[in-house]
């Protein structure tokens, strides 16, 4: 449930620094790659939706892949009783160095908060977790989720609010991803080993399937094609800077520290007893 405080500072929130860009047609922008029919493109490509049952969970990818851009996606999540459930909603190159910006959604029992996961991985290096208790109900109706991603920092965006921000710190002997294309992956599965409390709650398969939508995908980004990128630099509200330019404001720093203060549940920087023989570089850089 969200908190008095989170929903007093709600309002402050309804004006976006971004706005959600005209929808693609998602026939055209995203490709279900697995599932067996429990993926589908519905409403003339209006709308996506992956399904998991007890047999298989689904995914798709993006028609093409990326370097640098602002990424869109309206998603609603599994309702009710999803424990156990993952969905993933992420940008990743390929192979054992690979890169990789990460959304993924914990399920949880009827009633409780949905766990926000969010990681980073450069050179195929991981562990940079951080974790946040949405401030709503996020399978009550769609909800943006966005990354922009510039040569200078990575801005994980709820609603168009920042989250978290992992910035370019190559110059301090901080790997940063900024020379592998990624594509869009998601997908809906079972991980009731770890994904709720731990792995202690399980699936209850009485619920299945299980499912959560998608809407208004749109990538204002340099789409790469046999390593060369084709740009476009949508405006975004507010400032009217393209998101290449983007900085964050003060007011900006204002609404993440909020979140981090009062939702975040989890803090790799602030993991010591992971980290005995001392933090990641960037935790004291950033």
């Amino acid at each position: 449930m969200a908190s008095q405080t989170a929903m007093l500072f709600l309002p402050l929130f309804s004006l976006s620094l971004f706005a959600m860009a005209s929808a693609g047609n998602l026939n055209r922008d995203l490709q279900i790659t697995w599932g067996d029919g429990r993926a589908k493109i519905l409403n003339g490509g209006e709308l996506l939706t992956l399904s998991l049952d007890k047999a298989s969970g689904s995914g798709f990818q993006s028609t093409h892949e990326y370097l640098f851009g602002k990424i869109d996606m309206q998603i609603k999540l599994v309702p009710g009783n999803s424990a156990g459930t993952v969905t993933a909603y992420y940008l990743s190159s390929q192979g054992p160095t690979h890169d990789e910006i990460d959304f993924e959604f914990l399920g949880n029992l009827s009633g409780d908060p949905y766990t926000l996961h969010t990681n980073v991985f450069t050179q195929g290096r991981g562990n940079r977790e951080m974790q946040f208790k949405l401030w709503f109900d996020p399978t009550l109706d769609f909800h943006g989720y966005s990354v922009l991603w510039t040569s200078q920092h990575i801005v994980f965006m709820v609603d168009g609010t920042p989250i978290r921000e992992f910035k370019n710190l190559e110059s301090r002997g901080v790997p940063f991803p900024r020379s592998q294309a990624m594509r869009i992956y998601s997908s809906l599965w079972n991980a009731d080993d770890w994904a709720t409390r731990g792995g202690l709650i399980k699936t209850d398969w009485s619920h299945a399937p299980f499912t959560a939508s998608y809407r208004n995908f749109n990538s204002d980004a340099c789409v790469s094609v046999a390593g060369k990128s084709s740009c476009t630099a949508g405006k975004l509200a507010g400032g009217g800077v393209s998101w290449m330019d983007y900085r964050m404001d003060l007011e900006s720093q204002k609404r993440m520290e909020w979140v981090q203060r009062n939702q975040m549940i989890y803090n790799y920087c602030a993991d010591l007893k992971r980290f005995p023989q001392g933090l990641p570089p960037e935790c004291a850089l950033a």
